[in-house]
This record gives structure tokens, sequence and C-alpha cells, in this order.
């Protein structure tokens, strides 16, 4: 919650500097914000490279039937999550008509910062996102335990790059981009579309969670009601930690609550947390309709192009780390492959994925009592695997 403070402070300094503060000052902001956005176009192709690759590697083995249920209920969940995110924010967002005042201007900024730098990335997104399944599925099929290594380490030098340098930057980068939106005159439409939006992406949460636990309720026999009360302790938990690692101990009891049995609980709750991102989903899809509107040059998807960027969304997410925002750092190189956002476009979905974090992960966890209960279901009365390390 500490980094949800620390962004609100930097819309709002941004914006009290994008209106009133001396033209240098702002500049300052600008090129801060370019300059960081070099670094972060540059780390992302490196941490769907290493994350993947790591996560794919590190599923488990010999787990068979299992894995295989339990991988295909989450993405399911999370690609149809993200449909409901469509087609709710489709309708929803463009009577906003924010977009009047968005104009291209915004797009390309006001300022020009005083200095530029570029970084090009060692790969891009598809390559590194190509290569990552080839090295992941290559290694687990070899048992290649020293590349592994490698990519093991690798995920962890970005990681510590993303928790002390970029998340806690964050802050500064925003700034930089309500500064420039302020000084267009164009803030305040974006801020009324953030508050609607974030609130929609909210409800979409629940609303996928009722979803879930109205079908594990009527597999397993259950009041849904009563399951997703049993969940409530993950949930609250998720808000505080906004982290689905750090809530494992509370989903798994809370699982168990749910009679979900323990050999099953206790392999599908620690792999949902990080395949099942259905919330994350949810905000990201909503948030990229939004984005659209706000910005002139960007042309609101149709059901297939937003599919395939959902699916491939379902995939990148499923090696975000475990730190907050991760989920749409891994998404930064699809929205601008796919869905031809630009560096402003980026920011804005940054800005507006960090401010319900907490909310997307609290979602996420509860899910995954869902998902549990269904795999439960589906595996019937089979023998506990062995050897799923």
């Amino acid at each position: 919650m500490k980094l949800v403070l620390k962004l609100i402070v930097g819309i709002v300094a941004g914006i009290v500097l994008g209106l009133f503060a001396p033209e240098w000052i702002t500049r300052l902001l600008v090129t801060f914000k370019v300059l960081f956005g070099e670094l972060l176009f540059f780390t992302v192709p490196l941490l769907i490279l290493f994350y993947i690759t790591s996560g794919i590697a590190g599923l488990p083995r010999n787990s068979g039937a299992l894995l295989g249920r339990t991988l295909a209920t989450a993405y399911i969940s999370t690609i149809l999550a993200g449909l409901l995110a469509f087609f709710v924010a489709s309708l929803v967002v463009p009577l906003l008509s924010a977009a009047g005042s968005a104009a291209e201007e915004v797009s390309h900024g006001v300022l020009e910062p005083y200095i530029t730098l570029e970084i090009p990335p060692l790969l891009g997104i598809m390559t590194a996102l190509a290569t990552a399944f080839i090295f992941g599925l290559g290694i687990t099929a070899t048992n290649a335990d020293v590349l592994k290594k490698v990519f093991d380490q690798g995920r962890d030098v970005i990681e510590k790059l993303l928790v002390t340098v970029i998340i806690p930057l964050l802050p500064f980068y925003i700034a930089g981009i309500f500064a420039d939106l302020a000084a267009a005159g164009t803030v305040f439409d974006t801020l009324k579309t953030f508050g609607v939006v974030l609130a929609l992406a909210v409800s979409l949460h629940w609303v996928w969670i009722a979803t879930l636990f109205t079908i594990a309720g009527m597999r397993a026999g259950e009041s849904p009601l009563s399951l997703i009360r049993n969940m409530l302790p993950a949930y609250f938990t998720a808000l505080g930690t906004m982290s689905s690692a750090a809530t494992i101990p509370v989903t798994l009891h809370s699982a168990r609550n749910n009679k979900v049995r323990e050999h099953i609980a206790d392999f599908t709750v620690p792999l949902c947390a990080t395949v099942h991102l259905s919330g994350s989903t949810v905000t990201i899809v909503s948030c990229a309709i939004a984005v659209t509107v706000l910005q002139e040059g960007l042309a609101m998807p149709g059901l297939f192009d937003i599919l395939p960027f959902i699916m491939m969304l379902g995939v990148v997410m499923m090696a975000a780390p475990g730190v907050p925002g991760g989920a749409v750092m891994a998404a930064v190189g699809l929205l601008g492959t796919m869905l031809g956002f630009g560096e402003t476009a980026v920011a804005l979905m940054i800005a507006l994925y960090m401010a319900q974090d907490s909310f997307g992960t609290a979602a996420n966890v509860t899910g995954d009592g869902a998902i549990a209960i269904l795999v439960d279901k589906a595996a019937g009365e089979t023998v506990p695997e062995t050897d799923v390390a």
C-alpha cells in the first residue's frame, strides 16, 4: 500500500508542477520520464526472457494430469475474465467521452526533454517470448540443470533491478507523465476516466469471483456464498501484501476450509499463485480500453484484435514477478507490439494498474480457491501423485 500512496503523491505532484511550476522544472520531470522510459522498455524483454524461461523450467515434473488440469483451468479462467472485461469496458468507457480533449499532442508530449538517450532493447518482445519458450521447454525436456540455474540467476538480477530501481522510481515517472498532461490541459479528463475505470475494474473482479465460485459451488454441491466467505481471509491478506506468493499460506488454509483435499491444495494453490491472474487480466484489459479512449492515435480494438492480446497476456503474466506491478510490467511489451501503445499510453497503463494492484492481486488469489475446488473435483478419488519436485 505504501507504493500506491507514493504513486498518488506522484500524480498530485505532477499535476501541481505541470499547472503552476516554471517550465524548466516541468521539463526536468519530462526529461526524467523520457530517460526512465528508455530503461523500462530495455528491461521488459529481459524480464520476459528470464522470468518465463525460469517459470516454465520450474514447473513441477512428473505431475501428469494434475498439472495439466490446473494449468488449463487457470488459463481458461484468465482468458474468459479478460473477454468479460473487454465487452463491459467497450460499452462503458466510450460513454465518458474523454477522448475529445485528449488530442494528438498529448501522445507526443507538449514539452521537450533537455536530453534524450536511446537504449535499444537486446531483443524484441516476440523474440524474447519465443526464446523463453524454446529454452524453458528444452530445459525441462533435457534436465539441463546448469542452464536452468543461469536463467534462475538472470531472473534474480532482473528482480533486483525491479525492486531496487524501477519500482521505487515509478512515482517520479508517473509525476512526469502527469506534469506533461497538466501542461497540455488534458489532465482532468484523464483523472475522470481513471476514477471510473478503477471502479469498473474492481466491480468486474467481484463479478468474476462470483462466476468462478458459482461454477465451483455447482461442482462441489456447496453454496457459492459459503465458499467465498471461506476465501475472504485470503482476499484481505492479499490487499495488504499485494503479492500472491506472500498470501499462499492463507490461501492454502482457506482452500482447505472449502474441503479441498490437502494434496490437491498443496499442489494447485502455489502453482496458481504464478499461473492464474484473472484479476490482473481484468484490470489490464479494462485499462487498455480506457487508454485507447484517452489517446487520439489509438484505435478501439475489436474482438479479433483483443483476443490474441488476451491469449498472449495469459501466457506472459504466468511468469510475472512477485513484486507489486509485476503483471503490468510483463504486459508492457504486448501493449506496444499488439495494441500500438506508445510511451505515454504505457505510462498511463502503469499508473492505472498500480493504483488498484492490491485489488487485482486479491481477485487472483481468491479465484485460486475456486480453481483448487474445480481441480479437486475433476481429479476424483485419485491417489496423491508423488515426485512433483
